[in-house]
C-alpha cells in the first residue's frame, strides 16, 4: 500500500471529522493545519449544549430556505467556523495555516478564514459561492480543489 501524500492524509482526516456532523442536509468537516500538524478540527452542527438538528429537525427545511442562501437562518455552525472557534478557545494560533475542508467554503466562512490569517484553502467538493471566491482571491487565497493522486 502506497503511503498517502500530505493532502490525501489530511483530506482523509477531514472526512472522519465530518462524520461527527449533526446537520441533516450535509456532513461537512474542516481541519486547520500548519507545518504538517493538525491545529484544530470542526464539523457542522449546533452550538455546544443545544439540541441537534438531527434530533429536532432542520430549521432551513421547515422554512423552505434554498441551499446557499440566508446562512444566518440555521441553528448550526459551519465546520470552518467551528475549527477557528476551537483554536481560539484553546489558544492555538492559526495565522498562516491551511484549512482542509470537505466542501468549498461559503462567503461567511471565507471572511472568517481571511481574518484568521488562513493562507490556503483545500477542499474536496465544490460549493460554488462567487462572492466567497472573489473575496478569497482578493485576499490572495486561491482555493484549491483536492484531486487524488490516482486521478
Amino acid at each position: 500500500m502506497a503511503r498517502p501524500s500530505w493532502d490525501e492524509y489530511f483530506m482523509a482526516i477531514t472526512g472522519q471529522v465530518a462524520e461527527r456532523a449533526t446537520c441533516t442536509r450535509r456532513h461537512i468537516g474542516a481541519i486547520l493545519v500548519k507545518d504538517k500538524r493538525i491545529l484544530a478540527t470542526g464539523y457542522n452542527g449546533t452550538p455546544a449544549g443545544l439540541a441537534h438538528c438531527d434530533e429536532m429537525g432542520c430549521l432551513r427545511e421547515q422554512r423552505d430556505i434554498p441551499s446557499g442562501t440566508q446562512h444566518e437562518l440555521c441553528r448550526g455552525i459551519h465546520a470552518e467556523q467551528n475549527a477557528v472557534i476551537q483554536a481560539a478557545r484553546h489558544g492555538i494560533a492559526i495565522d498562516g495555516a491551511t484549512v482542509y475542508c470537505t466542501h468549498q467554503p461559503c462567503v461567511l466562512c471565507a471572511k472568517i478564514l481571511i481574518n484568521a490569517g488562513v493562507q490556503e484553502v483545500v477542499y474536496r467538493e465544490a460549493y460554488p459561492d462567487p462572492l466567497a471566491e472573489a473575496m478569497l482571491s482578493e485576499a490572495g487565497i486561491i482555493p484549491r480543489q483536492f484531486v487524488t493522486e490516482s486521478g
